[in-house]
């Protein structure tokens, strides 16, 4: 007996920020994603934004503890990241280095055939650029 599962549409992948405006600053102005929506509760606080990475939108949800979502900020460690093709990541790198970009190595070239930087954005989420080889 074969189940019949569902097709898969897309994927939206879902960040946790303390401060969501400010992330998206950051990651527009550092990082050079596209600015998406920033949505506002009736006092003005920023509880939801979206970026927008060749046309794949990353959702950027609020730290909330009814659903145990926190931001990496003072965590010991990460459990992931996000690996992010640009055409040219030599000049990504120049371009965060000079926006003060949180890096954690100078592009390398690896052997499973890219060249890569990691770097962290203003809350301590890990991004790597890479370009194929």
């Amino acid at each position: 007996m074969t189940d019949h599962l569902p097709t898969f549409d897309r994927v939206i992948p879902l960040i946790v920020y303390r401060d969501i405006e400010a992330a998206h600053q950051f990651l527009v102005e550092v990082f050079g994603v596209r600015p998406g929506l920033l949505h506002r509760d009736g006092e003005e606080t920023v509880v939801h934004g979206e970026v927008d990475l060749g046309g794949t939108a990353i959702w950027m949800h609020r730290v909330t503890p009814e659903f145990d979502l926190t931001s990496p900020e003072g965590l010991p460690g990460a459990s992931g990241g996000l690996v992010v093709f640009v055409d040219d990541v030599d000049a990504h790198y120049e371009h965060a280095c000079a926006r003060g970009a949180c890096i954690e190595g100078a592009p390398r070239d690896q052997p499973y055939g890219q060249r890569e930087y990691g770097a962290l954005d203003s809350e301590g989420h890990r991004w790597w650029f890479a370009t194929p080889t």
